[in-house]
């Protein structure tokens, strides 16, 4: 039996890295990194919403530092 993977693009401050992982690997990430924004599908999900996910045809996962905005 074939395990299913997908690329994850993680970005961080010396730019960014791909892996191929599986969906436990990939949401295990997630969890490692629990203040980033994740995108799939062409949109923002919540960590919920990618375990989900069909993972046969989730394609790329990205994984970004969130942004927080404020007064100067």
């Amino acid at each position: 039996m074939d395990t299913v993977t997908t690329t994850v693009e993680i970005a961080g401050s010396t730019g960014h890295e791909a892996r191929e992982l599986t969906r436990d690997q990939t949401m295990a990430l997630v969890e490692e990194r629990g203040d980033s924004w994740v995108f799939a599908s062409g949109q923002m999900m919540q960590p919920a919403q990618l375990a989900d996910s069909d993972w046969e045809t989730v394609g790329t996962v990205r994984i970004v530092p969130g942004l927080v905005g404020g007064l100067c």
